[in-house]
């Protein structure tokens, strides 16, 4: 069974695409990557703990001008992050990567629970690339939301794509992910 999630969040690309890649118990034939985006470091933690365990590639979405602290203000309307989730076709722009994703079965889809949904720059990557025949895994992580209704969102958004059931990780430990992937 393939399984495919995309790992979002905002922070360093730990290891290249390449170097970090080798097969797991979770795909069939092809490689497993864990995608994602952290604006503040959070879901790059859990997201470097499901590299660990399923062995996949680690790659971070970074937009193409970072957020910053005013832009992640969630009690100003007009912050940045305020706007773009307040507008449902809002795509920022992001910095190019991974190139060679047909390799992949499984993406590990990670990102932070925004305004009870994915982050707009998760559906830029999604649109980025072509996904179709991979199997997809959102992970999130969230001060006070489920992942419930980001999962509904990216599902009905992107109704042909393979989603498998994603899972809220606030402060997973490495054997919380190994159960859970399994």
């Amino acid at each position: 069974m393939k399984q495919f999630a995309l790992l979002l969040a905002a922070v360093p690309l730990m290891c290249g695409i390449s170097a970090c890649a080798q097969k797991t118990d979770n795909a069939d034939d092809g490689k497993t990557l864990v995608a994602y985006f952290s604006a503040t470091g959070t879901t790059r933690k859990v997201a470097q703990k499901i590299a660990s365990v399923t062995e996949g590639d680690l790659f971070e979405i970074k937009p193409a001008v970072a957020y910053t602290p005013a832009d992640l203000n969630w009690r100003d309307k007009a912050s940045r992050s305020s706007k773009e989730m307040g507008d449902s076709k809002a795509r920022p722009a992001i910095k190019p990567g991974p190139d060679n994703m047909a390799q992949y079965e499984v993406v590990y889809l990670g990102f932070p629970i925004w305004w009870d949904e994915a982050p707009r720059i998760v559906n830029t990557f999604i649109e980025s690339h072509n996904f179709e025949g991979k199997t997809l895994i959102p992970f999130a992580t969230s001060g006070g939301s489920s992942i419930t209704n980001a999962e509904k969102e990216l599902k009905a958004d992107y109704p042909k794509l393979e989603w498998e059931e994603g899972k809220l990780l606030n402060g997973a430990s490495e054997n919380d992910i190994r159960q859970w992937v399994k």
